[in-house]
């Protein structure tokens, strides 16, 4: 299964009142995993940018000027996309700038039922409690540190993993090794060697119960292949007196 977890940064709140994209930044999951795939660009938004979103996003009329349109990248940017799901915190937001552009453009909306709004996940999943972006983040021990102002590449790849674990799709002690391998590994920071080995569980007594039983299988019973190893691990223990099993 292909999915975009996607963000965008602004000129202002509103599409309706003339606000534009600056910023789409997505990153593909296949699988609920990261691919390494990613799709990211600056857009000239063809008007001011408020000093009130300068502070949010730290893009300004200067450093956009140069970058392309939107009707420059629309293209790349669907053909990304593509027909896959697609993931956003407070969906509605980013999706209302992107009809918008997309409107200006002649091309259709992007159909409501292929997205999901981790908000509305988190919502769910913990009524009641903050669930912003950062607010999640903590919440999962996700570093989001270099965060100091919004980026979308930066947000979408948080919410990436913020949203992996909403869904419960994260695996214990693998990771993703996508720039060597592409593949699951073991992380070996992970794993935890017991100190000493626990002691065997099984009495003498259960052990010649079991064999006596296996005998009444015939030779080819396959728990013959795993007789000797029993014996091994279980004739140093001795039978717990009545009194204890009874406690």
């Amino acid at each position: 299964m292909r999915e975009i977890v996607f963000d965008t940064e602004t000129t202002g709140l509103d599409p309706l009142s003339g606000d534009r994209l600056v910023e789409i930044g997505c990153v593909e999951l296949e699988n609920r995993w990261p691919t390494g795939r990613t799709f990211h660009t600056f857009i000239n938004p063809e008007r001011e940018v408020p000093q009130g979103a300068v502070e949010i996003h730290g893009l300004t009329t200067a450093f956009l000027r140069d970058k392309p349109r939107f009707a420059e990248v629309a293209d790349g940017f669907l053909d990304f996309v593509a027909d896959a799901h697609l993931v956003a915190h407070n969906a509605s937001f980013d999706l209302g700038f992107l009809d918008a552009e997309l409107k200006r453009l002649g091309r259709p909306p992007i159909g409501r039922e292929r997205v999901v709004d981790t908000v509305m996940l988190a919502r769910r999943k913990f009524p009641g409690a903050s669930n912003t972006l950062d607010a999640l983040c903590t919440r999962f021990g996700i570093d989001n540190s270099n965060r100091i102002k919004h980026g979308a590449l930066l947000d979408a790849e948080l919410l990436a993993e913020v949203y992996v674990e909403l869904v419960g799709a994260r695996q214990a002690n693998l990771v993703l090794d996508v720039a060597r391998t592409g593949t699951l590994r073991r992380d070996p920071a992970g794993v935890r060697t017991r100190p000493a080995p626990l002691p065997p569980r099984l009495t003498g007594a259960e052990v010649e119960a079991h064999h006596a039983f296996v005998a009444t299988l015939g030779e080819h019973a396959i728990w013959r292949l795993y007789e000797e190893d029993l014996s091994d691990t279980a004739t140093v223990v001795p039978a717990a007196p009545k009194d204890e099993k009874a406690g």
